[in-house]
């Protein structure tokens, strides 16, 4: 029997699995190398690391600890067979699957010519376009480039090759037919010591930005008996021929009735809860009973009702998902409906070191349209301000015709991406600008020293409106409005009055809809609060600051990050799309291009460097090309 549990990981995964070892009297070690990190304050005891993927420190923290397991979660060194064997040699319990099947579906190459010979499809070829390079030592979208064309493809092998390395540290990349209109579905398996593999049930993931998943969903809707009872066969046979132990999963191209393996992930994965929801099962309890040798039943539970996930990011979907730092300052889900797994709150500080996913919201309703009507109404509930998220993204795909339909496939995304981060959302940032604007006004007024019983929009030339401009994403709102006997009026917005002021709370009148904002006033700009969302609006200056004016040609950093490679010199011509700076964030990297042919004037970077977003990287001129 296991008495105390080292979990080798962090955030929302640690905090999960301490909750499980909390049910089953199992004490908890944590291990942090940030002591602000919310799961550190969540275990019994705590062990600082340099970094979470020294498996040597991990295990003496283990020893320190007094800890007789290991959990790995996922990501780091979950799926790190060498790992594995370290933790079984010290004489710790792993709580995983066996070494050797960790290290035969590790490498997505050897796995496909494994599970052939059990007559698991793969996808075969890779020679014709278009296609997909794919990291071989790792998943989550890392290391994959889609190639349309032939002259794209060196570049793509290049920018693949060096991100698997930076995330795998192994750079090996292979190609195969790309297939943009198929879902991608997984099956979930169990297996213990005896031999015996649970095909707990499947799941739909194909909604993904960058290859990585951000909807899943429980079971995987409309799938025809045939093709579901195939999926189940394939996953039993690939999980049989490695003798597969613990919670694992099989993921699968589905391309019509046409199936395709697509790997093994030798772990729990983050869409777990949906299987737990339509289950009833805990999966994290059933990888540390099978650990002690609990032999599995004769079946698992079938599957009731339908449960859907998403995944909340640190990122902005309006700028390619470039990730996002700072501080939360207001993070609240309404949990009676709906399961929040979250590794942040208010006062966290979100970095550039880790993963940017921040929650997993998780809703189960006795069908796929109940369960959309509640996440979608969690959602819109839901507050979080600090930094820029995919939150509104996620509420446009629960509202879009085609996803709640179930016309879903890997390539949805990218088409739909432009209506899904514009759409109708304009109007609702508005009243949120007029509530901020009013609430600000007043707010200001009350707590100034000076002048304090003037009316908060008085001025002395009072034909004129008072203004206060904001910026919502990359929209710019200038706001007016104006005291009239002692009334804050606004006619900026056609059809929306304010029909009170008090405190933190603007009331506003829509066409005869009365509307409720909570507006706090923050450090340049304010957080509101209202039926349609929370958003976070910036202030913008009235006078802008000579020194913010940036040389013609400046190459700005697009996201924070670590510059992990520079490509040019100074004084280098340069054709427009070459690579100049490539920058790492939150296990991802992008390359920053020229965005036409130049000179390099200057370059104020090297490797090495951490950036902030919106920093000058390089200037190319473009008078020096002549």
């Amino acid at each position: 029997m296991i008495r105390k549990l080292l979990v080798a990981n962090r955030g929302e995964i640690a905090l999960r699995i301490f909750r499980t070892c909390r049910l089953s009297g199992i004490q908890t070690v944590a291990v942090y190398a940030e002591i602000s990190d919310l799961h550190v304050a969540a275990a019994d005891v705590a062990v600082e690391v340099d970094s979470f993927l020294d498996g040597a420190q991990i295990i003496a923290a283990a020893h320190r600890a007094g800890a007789d397991a290991i959990h790995p979660g996922y990501g780091f060194l979950s799926e790190n067979a060498a790992f594995a064997r370290d933790v079984v040699t010290a004489g710790l319990i792993w709580i995983g699957p066996d070494p050797d099947a960790i290290e035969a579906m590790g490498d997505k190459i050897r796995a496909k010519k494994l599970v052939a010979g059990a007559g698991v499809p793969i996808l075969e070829g890779g020679d014709s376009f278009p296609l997909l390079i794919k990291a071989a030592a790792g998943g989550g979208g890392r290391g994959m480039r889609v190639v349309t064309e032939p002259e794209a493809l060196e570049s793509a092998l290049t920018a693949a090759e060096a991100e698997a390395r930076s995330a795998f540290g192994d750079g090996t990349v292979f190609t195969e037919p790309y297939l943009p209109l198929a879902r991608h579905v997984e099956v979930q398996v169990l297996g213990d010591a005896s031999g015996r593999i649970w095909v707990v049930g499947d799941r739909d993931c194909s909604v993904q930005r960058r290859h990585q998943k951000i909807v899943e969903e429980a079971p995987a809707f409309g799938l025809s008996g045939e093709t579901r009872a195939a999926l189940h066969r394939h996953a039993r046979n690939a999980a049989e021929a490695v003798r597969y132990q613990g919670a694992g999963t099989v993921e699968f191209l589905v391309d019509g009735e046409r199936i395709f393996f697509l790997e093994m992930n030798t772990r729990l994965q983050v869409e777990h809860p949906v299987t737990e929801a339509v289950t009833g099962l805990d999966l994290v309890a059933w990888q540390i009973a099978i650990a002690e040798g609990r032999e599995l039943g004769d079946a698992p539970p079938a599957p009731r009702g339908h449960a859907i996930e998403v995944r909340l990011y640190a990122e902005d979907p309006a700028r390619d998902f470039a990730p996002q730092t700072g501080r939360v300052r207001a993070f609240h889900f309404e949990t009676s409906d709906v399961r929040v797994d979250a590794g942040v709150a208010a006062g966290s500080e979100v970095g550039i070191r880790y993963d940017a996913m921040l929650a997993k919201i998780v809703a189960h309703g006795p069908d796929r349209a109940a369960a959309i009507r509640l996440l979608a109404d969690a959602l819109r509930r839901g507050v979080i301000h600090g930094l820029t998220t995919n939150l509104g993204l996620l509420r446009a795909i629960l509202r879009d015709d085609d996803f709640v339909a179930g016309r879903v496939d890997t390539a949805l995304l990218d088409r739909r991406l432009a209506d899904w981060i514009g759409g109708d959302r304009d109007q609702a940032v508005r009243k949120a600008a007029l509530a901020a604007a009013v609430g600000t006004a007043v707010r200001t007024a009350v707590s100034g020293s000076v002048q304090s019983r003037i009316p908060a929009a008085w001025r002395n030339v009072p034909s004129q409106d008072r203004v206060r401009t904001y910026r919502c994403g990359t929209a710019e709102y200038a706001v007016g409005y104006r005291s009239r006997g002692g009334r804050i009026e606004s006619s900026w917005l056609p059809g929306v009055t304010v029909l009170a002021v008090r405190g933190e709370r603007v009331v506003l009148d829509d066409h005869g809809v009365r509307e409720s904002y909570r507006v706090t006033v923050v450090e340049g700009g304010a957080d509101v609060d209202g039926p349609e969302g929370s958003f976070d609006l910036r202030e913008v200056p009235v006078f802008t600051d000579p020194a913010a004016n940036l040389a013609a040609g400046s190459l700005l950093a697009s996201m924070p990050g670590l510059v992990v490679a520079v490509h040019v010199e100074a004084g280098q011509r340069v054709a427009a799309g070459d690579p100049i700076v490539v920058l790492e964030a939150m296990k991802m990297q992008q390359t920053l291009s020229a965005p036409a042919e130049g000179v390099v004037a200057s370059l104020s970077v090297a490797v090495g460097r951490q950036v902030a977003a919106g920093d000058v990287l390089a200037v190319i001129s473009h008078e020096e090309s002549r």
